[in-house]
């Protein structure tokens, strides 16, 4: 895939993102807004997932593993 293919791919794609989020109805300042509430919250939900889901899977693996029979 050449640079101007992707170019082109990667714009397609932003098209499509504003479409389905109507973003191309916002004036600048809303999509500013728009856009840091967005991605504060992505980055959010990424860091929680980096930080809680390893805990929650030891402990499952823990549960299921090495857990003693009564």
């Amino acid at each position: 895939m050449d640079i101007k293919s992707m170019k082109n791919y990667l714009y397609w794609l932003y098209c499509q993102f504003e479409l389905i989020t109507c973003s191309y109805l916002m004036e600048p300042w809303e999509k500013l807004l728009f856009y840091s509430f967005n991605i504060t919250m992505l980055v959010m939900v990424l860091y929680i997932a980096y930080i809680f889901v390893p805990v929650h899977i030891t402990m499952a693996f823990q549960f299921f593993f090495f857990h003693e029979n009564l």
